[in-house]
């Protein structure tokens, strides 16, 4: 009985042995692009709320050239992208190509530069609205900016501030 076990034991190891013999296959040539890398590396958000970084990582990605409405005699095309919190109409080339952009978005987790920035200078005040701006132009970069109402008691006040946590 012994002998069996370990003849069978055997004969299952060996029969995977063959079962790894695969067929190499020549596949064709797959070439990528990422033809709005520089908007997305011009915006280097690490610190931005998901929604925004999936909104603009959409941006990013869409095709104008797929889209229903593209004619190659036009030269700029404008889409509007929106969800829940904000949006973003962006301007597109006729390769695809992001040339500038305008983003608002309200009530988006702040930065901590952002954060610590408000909380030194106004001690006691508690954040009540945000809402975070980025224009986007493909020769001059981004601009970011914060627009935060902050509130101690039953004053308020509307403060600007970059996201490096300077006040504008």
């Amino acid at each position: 009985m012994r002998k069996f076990i370990i003849g069978l034991f055997v004969i299952g190891l060996t029969s995977q042995v063959f079962a790894q013999v695969t067929k190499t296959e020549k596949l064709s040539e797959v070439v990528v692009t990422a033809v709005n890398y520089k908007y997305l590396n011009a915006l280097d958000n690490k610190e931005v709320a998901v929604p925004v970084q999936m909104l603009e990582r959409k941006v990013a990605s869409y095709n104008v050239q797929d889209s229903n409405f593209y004619q190659d005699d036009f030269g700029l095309y404008h889409i509007a992208f929106y969800i829940p919190d904000g949006r973003i109409v962006a301007a597109y080339d006729e390769d695809g190509k992001v040339l500038r952009t305008i983003e608002r978005f309200k009530d988006v987790k702040l930065p901590s530069a952002v954060r610590n920035s408000v909380a030194e200078r106004f001690p006691n005040w508690i954040i009540v609205d945000d809402v975070y701006r980025v224009t986007y132009n493909q020769k001059k970069g981004a601009h970011k900016s914060y627009k935060i109402k902050i509130k101690n008691g039953d004053k308020t006040m509307r403060v600007k501030i970059d996201d490096t946590g300077k006040f504008l």
